[in-house]
């Protein structure tokens, strides 16, 4: 359970000052391909189907469910994570399994989710735990794409209260696969990146200091062009920070392995505000052992991932979850 901490000065048997402190921890998980097994005729989910190329079945559905409320458990470590950013989620469906018919079901959590605008009906979603984050409410935002016709997955923004009665804004993102080769679809990236920076903007306008954390898999490195975009604000006190930038500070070389290389396509952002209550040190890429296989192609380990190609692994993901702690201090 989170360290509390009460200091309590006592005058004519009543309390006249109460200090408290938690840590309120923040995950992202990109966890490939979570579909149900039915068929949307709307989506290309086809080959998520029974009679699909996958060959997905209900046991197989069941196995990616249960290993997700795994890796979800494991990052909280004494007690789950506050927040849950999660990318290639289908739909509701999906999250409701998720969080009633796993290991997850004692933990009290909620979602929220986006619907729809991805060619292959993968959605962002964000698990909360009502005891740590009162929902108000939240938002779907559609990316506009220069390119005519172009579709990905909306922005999803929530916001509720922590217990200091501070409001929390979180983006979770999923910004524009490199399928197609990374500077083919640089530009789709950029104007996700703008659209980003649009919201946040528009939040310093509402609130003078917000707490606000932009997290998901970017697809791109901290050091490209759309990270760059959304971290150089004109305006200092517009800037956000990036937890996942310095690769000296981080405690693995990445999140996610390409041609044998450790790469950060999964990062998180913040505001100073809320980068001022970050727990040193608690920024972490998570690498428990039990996530990992080895590398048959390049040397080293890779994720254990649920397909490798069409091979079915019956892993977790081709990410590795992220993760920071956060100090909630009322007075």
């Amino acid at each position: 359970m989170p360290a509390i901490f009460f200091c309590v000065l006592l005058s004519h048997s009543a309390c006249s000052q109460v200090v408290m402190q938690e840590e309120f921890q923040i995950m992202f998980y990109n966890v490939e391909n979570l579909f149900d097994t039915d068929n949307d005729p709307l989506t290309g989910d086809d080959e998520f189907t029974p009679q699909g190329e996958r060959r997905w079945s209900k046991k197989r559905y069941s196995t990616h469910l249960q290993q997700t409320a795994k890796v979800i458990q494991a990052v909280g470590e004494w007690s789950t994570p506050a927040l849950v950013g999660l990318c290639e989620v289908e739909n509701d469906t999906v999250l409701t399994h998720l969080i009633r018919y796993t290991s997850l079901r004692s933990q009290n959590y909620r979602y929220c989710i986006t619907h729809g605008n991805d060619p292959r009906g993968i959605n962002n979603a964000l698990l909360y735990q009502r005891d740590q984050f009162q929902y108000i409410g939240h938002e779907a935002k559609r990316i506009y794409f220069t390119e005519k016709n172009r579709r990905s997955r909306d922005i999803l923004h929530v916001w509720g209260r922590i217990i200091t009665g501070d409001t929390l804004d979180v983006f979770v993102c999923h910004f524009p696969s490199r399928s197609s080769g990374e500077k083919e679809t640089e530009l789709a990236r950029m104007d996700a990146a703008t659209r980003l920076c649009q919201l946040c903007d528009s939040l310093f306008d509402i609130r003078k200091t917000p707490c606000l954390v932009a997290m998901g898999d970017f697809n791109d490195y901290p050091t490209d062009k759309s990270i760059q975009k959304i971290l150089q604000s004109s305006d200092p006190k517009r800037r956000l920070l990036n937890l996942f930038a310095d690769e000296k500070s981080l405690n693995f070389d990445g999140s996610y392995k390409y041609q044998g290389e450790w790469g950060q396509l999964d990062q998180m952002m913040v505001s100073t505000e809320w980068a001022a209550r970050l727990i040193k040190g608690s920024n972490r890429i998570v690498n428990l052992p039990f996530l990992f296989t080895d590398d048959k192609s390049t040397p080293g380990q890779r994720p254990r991932k649920t397909f490798n190609g069409f091979k079915y692994e019956a892993g977790f993901s081709d990410h590795l979850p992220i993760g920071a702690k956060f100090k909630t201090i009322t007075e």
